[in-house]
């Protein structure tokens, strides 16, 4: 005869019969956990973006996206429907007040869908996962290069309307105009940059073409990821160093992987941070391949009196 069995009794098999189920739920949904690389297919153009899906709690997804531009902004939930996915975002920087709204799926070992932009028009997107970046602990680098070497842009690629000029072997962007990119690539490297900038401005330094660390007027601000020393949108300096407008300042850059150190006018702001991934502006998405270092031209004007790299030794 079975002997009855309390309520209390059964309360702790109820209890991880309930959070074995809800882990297996977020395991199920771990197949959309990471990160990716988006290339948005806009008007004839392939637009580099970023995605990061991460769990919170046990049922609910959550993530960051950063587009062709602006920096990184929060998903506040990314809903599954059966094999589909779907989030929202709010404008930033695009024209027009609706959301920009995603809809995936997985496809093999990528991802693939649609986005309805903020003027109501569908793009189609894909995505690979980001790849993992090994980090050198002990590098040996290599000789140290100018980029700029006083006199002219050998070495780089000026676009077209190339506002850039030189002048008493200061390199100047008098006003908003096209980006300076390396013709050289890089993978790992130490920078050294001095710059400075008028009342206001805004430009910034791209590690590889893809990562942004700002450059702009922002003395006596609270330090923030958008601001003066910050990997745009991703990583916050843990002190605000900028000096005032039209003074020299000094950046000691050294990438490795995706490891970054900031020193700024000579104190060390970011210390061996993993950048999570391309900030908006980059040229690629293209994240284990080399990249060029580029300056942001774009914005305000900005003048560099020196740019010189140390790549890793072969």
């Amino acid at each position: 005869m079975m002997k009855n069995i309390s309520l209390s009794c059964l309360m702790p098999f109820v209890v991880v019969l309930v959070m074995s189920l809800s882990t297996t739920y977020a395991q199920d949904a771990d197949s959309l956990e990471g990160t990716w690389n988006m290339t948005v297919s806009y008007e004839g153009k392939e637009l580099p973006s970023w995605l990061e899906i991460s769990h919170s709690g046990r049922n609910t997804l959550i993530g960051r996206f950063t587009y062709a531009m602006g920096s990184a902004r929060p998903i506040a939930e990314v809903q599954q429907f059966d094999d589909v996915f779907y989030f929202s975002i709010p404008p930033q920087w695009e024209e027009g007040a609706s959301d920009m709204e995603f809809r995936g799926k997985k496809e093999g070992e990528g991802l693939k869908g649609t986005m309805i932009y903020t003027d109501g028009k569908s793009y189609d997107w894909t995505a690979t996962r980001a790849p993992i970046l090994v980090v050198n602990d002990n590098p040996k680098w290599g000789k140290a290069q100018k980029l700029f070497n006083g006199k002219d842009l050998a070495g780089w690629n000026p676009e077209k309307e190339n506002q850039w000029t030189i002048t008493g072997g200061i390199l100047t962007s008098a006003k908003a105009g096209v980006n300076l990119v390396t013709k050289e690539k890089f993978t790992d490297f130490k920078l050294q940059a001095e710059f400075r900038y008028p009342e206001g401005s805004n430009s910034g330094l791209y590690l590889r073409g893809r990562y942004e660390v700002q450059i702009a007027d922002n003395k006596g601000a609270e330090a923030s990821s958008i601001l003066f020393g910050g990997v745009y949108g991703l990583l916050t300096p843990n002190q605000m160093v900028a000096k005032g407008a039209g003074e020299w300042q000094t950046y000691a850059i050294t990438l490795i992987g995706r490891k970054v150190t900031i020193v700024a006018n000579g104190k060390t702001i970011i210390s061996e941070q993993n950048i999570p991934g391309m900030t908006g502006g980059a040229l690629d998405n293209d994240e284990a391949a080399p990249g060029p270092i580029m300056i942001q031209g774009d914005h305000g004007p900005v003048e560099f009196r020196k740019l010189e790299i140390m790549p890793i030794a072969n």
